[in-house]
């Protein structure tokens, strides 16, 4: 009996093998798509189903590629010829709020904002906060240890999950890390899982660590500056300065252009510059008026409000960043992160490259945290070859600085070929060995982040 055939026969609906679904999954959000069709897509709707789907790839020898959303910007959750897609997208329960433990238990496909509605009613939130948060999954978040725009005050999604409910590529169910706030039993397999891509097995649910809701007033502050750099080094004085900012996030001029042509705003001057900075908590409007001091002695036009619904439409221009970079042509949306205090040094080393190569590359950072997202710009479907070679001279420039390929995106496919680079030949094998545990057949997102193929 086929794949195809034990799949229906287990499952019955479940399994979708309509052109306009497989056509999707073969792609995500990063304009890479894989080559060919999968079999089929399993909407798994409970525990259960994933686990047979396992169980019937293992026992074929059948790759499985995990997809939640398909917001993904590595091309990690694209399947291709002879995979099946197991879709999470279904499996959207909220099992547990518990707010006297501060944590919630849910299933991998609800999406982040969703979740986060339901917390607020509860006096409760998830701080992980992607840019993509509205379209994004907490599975897929977790899968790619995503980050977003409140990282340096809050953390990223490592942590912000305390265990996650785990199937194996043959179908067993783990039980991974604790509810309570310590636990030191044994190794620490939930953090090894955040951030593995789909490669050692499907999150079916997860544990998450809660906050409650931030008292006090929220304070933006929003500042012009005359060039990259300098917004840049204002940046890291404010880090410098020991204050704390919920959020800082930096665009250069050729991002805050298309940005502001996207939304219909007045153009910015040429060159400009700009950082947008909210505070939050009983001491927001201290610590917003020490940041604009701050600013201001680093050349930048400041500007400080109060009103909570006028930060929100300011941070909506950083939001918006994706769409403005769309409807200029196909876009390699890149991810690398250095320390803080070397941002200047990582845009001086983008402008070279922009030099060097005649390109321009928009550039945003989450720079209360140092990641920072270059965008390279061209027409078709594939990316060039100048393309590469200049996203190669920036991964490594960011290496140099003493930073990392990836803050939020993951490898997928689209890294793949420098991860020995950073990890080093000792450590990349540790980690395919660590893989090769979980997995021994290899069934699980191959071709993803530890493949050979460079």
């Amino acid at each position: 009996m086929s794949v195809l055939a034990l799949l229906q026969e287990s499952l019955g609906t479940l399994v979708d093998t309509d052109e306009a679904s497989l056509e999707d999954a073969r792609a995500d959000r990063s304009g890479h798509a894989a080559a060919g069709r999968p079999l089929a897509v399993v909407h798994a709707e409970r525990v259960e189903d994933v686990q047979q789907t396992m169980r019937i790839a293992t026992a074929t020898r059948t790759p499985v590629v995990v997809r939640g959303a398909g917001t993904g910007l590595a091309g990690a959750a694209n399947a291709g010829a002879g995979e099946i897609v197991l879709s999470l997208r279904r499996m959207t329960a909220i099992s547990e709020i518990r707010p006297d433990d501060l944590l919630a238990v849910v299933e991998p496909g609800i999406l982040n904002a969703d979740l986060n509605a339901e917390l607020a009613t509860h006096g409760l939130w998830w701080a992980p906060d992607p840019a993509s948060r509205d379209i994004s999954t907490v599975g897929g978040n977790i899968a790619t240890g995503a980050g977003g725009l409140l990282c340096a005050k809050y953390g990223v999604v490592r942590d912000a999950v305390l265990g996650v409910d785990l199937v194996l590529a043959d179908g067993r169910l783990l039980h991974l890390g604790h509810r309570s706030v310590k636990g030191v039993t044994g190794l620490d397999l939930t953090a090894l899982v955040v951030g593995s891509e789909g490669t050692l097995g499907v999150v079916v649910a997860a544990t998450l660590k809660l906050r409650r809701l931030v008292p006090g007033e929220t304070c933006t502050v929003t500042a012009t500056f005359p060039g990259v750099r300098s917004a840049a080094a204002a940046s890291a004085a404010v880090t410098a300065a020991g204050v704390q900012p919920a959020i800082m996030e930096l665009m250069d001029a050729a991002s805050l252009a298309a940005v502001h042509a996207l939304l219909a705003l007045p153009v910015p001057s040429a060159g400009t510059a700009q950082l947008t900075i909210q505070t939050d908590g009983p001491a927001a409007a201290e610590e917003a008026d020490t940041i604009a001091a701050i600013l201001r002695a680093h050349d930048g036009d400041t500007v400080v409000s109060h009103d909570r619904v006028e930060g929100e439409r300011l941070l909506a221009i950083r939001r918006s960043m994706h769409a403005a970079m769309a409807s200029l042509g196909t876009t390699l949306i890149e991810d690398v992160s250095v320390p803080r205090s070397a941002m200047p040094a990582m845009f001086d080393e983008i402008a070279r490259i922009e030099r060097e190569y005649g390109i321009t590359i928009p550039t945003v950072a989450h720079a209360g945290d140092g990641n920072l997202h270059p965008n390279f710009i061209f027409d078709g479907p594939e990316t060039p070859p100048h393309v590469w070679a200049a996203a190669d001279d920036l991964f490594r420039a960011a290496i140099r600085l003493g930073g990392t390929l990836t803050g939020e995106h993951g490898i997928g496919v689209l890294k793949r070929r420098w991860l020995a680079d950073e990890l080093g030949d000792d450590q990349w094998q540790l980690q395919r060995q660590i893989a090769a545990v979980f997995d021994p057949l290899g069934i699980l997102n191959p071709g993803k982040v530890f493949s050979l193929d460079a």
